[in-house]
């Protein structure tokens, strides 16, 4: 009779899969989705109550960043290969709440970088980093399609948040607006992370069960020394610079388009409702073909949407951009981790993507920056600043492409362990 309880009450796998990739989806849509394509929503407001510059108003990403990714980047890591994501997701989703109320209100340059720092605790403590980890100590099979589906949450996020903020705005005001996204999210992550199980090694006898392969499991010592760590640092590095760049800066661009909040609401949504297609497609791909591949593949669909930009305005001219960009960009994230995973194993995931966050960090921060200082005010033109990313990211694809062909069941192993 005891038995035959247990049984009932003991969670199926594919239960317990699906709660997973719910909560990494709705982890991402919040912390990402929010935290990063939803501040440059506000950009424009805060420039024109403060009087800020282009390159000020964008370099509190880089601030928070520069100062976060260093500092807490590789313990974050550390954290979730020791103690699983859920305690540091909690976290983050707490520190995305203190940094929307704070931005919204703060009004010195340095009350607005104390804030962005928040925002970018928020990011690698309940972003990115323990979604994938967990994921990856979930899934062995179909990894490639449950980050992608998990990555969803981030085009979501992105996709209406501005429609959510401008709402909001109108009804409002920009700084209650900006403040009542932040406790949304707080309210998304949290009661849904709680519940995580992060010790899914009582759950392995669940999920089907794999071919044990004995596959040795690069330290971190070993990682740092190896040449492909770097050509994937370096290379994802360009092509996240890049996305972020265009990122932080797709609102200002189309303010001086002269479009409308709502149009650039609109416009904004379109491009991160073209990353799910991205999502979807980049993760299918992901598991049917080599994720080398894959990554090249992003690279250029992102170095490719870029000229549109340039190019004399036509009809559709912006939209066409938004499906070319989106689909780059919902891929450029996802193929990361598994170009590690497949890379180094699973074993170190969490702080080898730890370090590459830390990268990838700084260049998200620095590019926006650059963007801005390269903007010419005289006569509101992002040509050179344009051009410089173009060539950014066919340099991301250049080191992508002098990786080897990793095997893909490498990781397999291991797919659930706690410290």
């Amino acid at each position: 009779m005891e038995s035959s309880l247990k049984a009932v009450i003991k969670p199926s796998p594919n239960s317990s899969q699906g709660y997973i990739i719910v909560t990494a989806f709705l982890a991402l849509f919040a912390i990402v989705g929010f935290g990063f394509y939803g501040l440059p929503f506000f950009f424009d407001f805060i420039m024109e109550e403060r009087g800020w510059s282009r390159t000020v108003i964008t370099s509190g990403n880089a601030v928070g960043k520069l100062v976060v990714a260093p500092l807490f980047g590789f313990l974050a890591g550390w954290l979730i290969d020791k103690y699983g994501p859920r305690r540091l997701m909690m976290t983050g989703s707490l520190m995305l709440a203190i940094a929307f109320v704070g931005i919204a209100f703060s009004s010195s340059l340095e009350m607005f970088y104390l804030f962005y720092i928040f925002n970018a605790l928020g990011y690698v403590f309940g972003g990115p980093l323990p979604c994938q980890v967990l994921i990856s100590r979930w899934f062995s099979k179909n990894r490639g399609k449950a980050m992608g589906i998990a990555y969803l949450g981030i085009g979501t996020g992105g996709a209406v948040v501005p429609l959510i903020a401008a709402g909001l705005e109108k009804v409002y005001g920009w700084q209650m607006a900006m403040a009542a996204l932040g406790i949304l999210g707080f309210l998304i992550i949290f009661p849904i992370s709680y519940f995580i199980k992060d010790n899914a090694i009582k759950e392995a006898s669940l999920l089907p069960k794999e071919p044990e392969k004995k596959i040795e499991q690069a330290s971190m010592r070993k990682i740092l020394r190896s040449r492909n760590f770097y050509l994937l640092a370096i290379g994802s590095m360009c092509s996240i610079g890049v996305v972020g760049g265009i990122g932080q800066h797709i609102k200002l661009y189309l303010s001086d388009l002269n479009f409308s909040q709502t149009e650039a609401a609109h416009v904004m949504s379109f491009v991160l409702m073209s990353s799910l297609i991205g999502r979807v497609l980049m993760g299918w791909l992901a598991d049917i073909i080599n994720r080398k591949y894959v990554m090249l593949m992003i690279y250029f669909i992102v170095a490719a949407a870029i000229p549109l930009l340039l190019v004399p305005d036509f009809s559709g001219r912006i939209y066409i951009f938004a499906v070319v960009f989106g689909i780059g960009l919902g891929g450029d994230y996802m193929i990361i981790p598994l170009m590690a995973g497949d890379l180094f194993g699973l074993k170190a995931l969490g702080r080898t993507m730890g370090i590459i966050l830390v990268a990838d960090g700084v260049a998200e921060a620095l590019f926006p920056v650059l963007l801005g200082i390269l903007y010419n005010e005289a006569t509101q033109s992002y040509a050179t600043g344009f051009t410089v990313l173009i060539f950014v990211a066919l340099l991301g694809a250049v080191f992508i492409a002098f990786l080897p062909k990793p095997d893909q069941n490498k990781g397999m192993e291991g797919m659930v362990e706690e410290g």
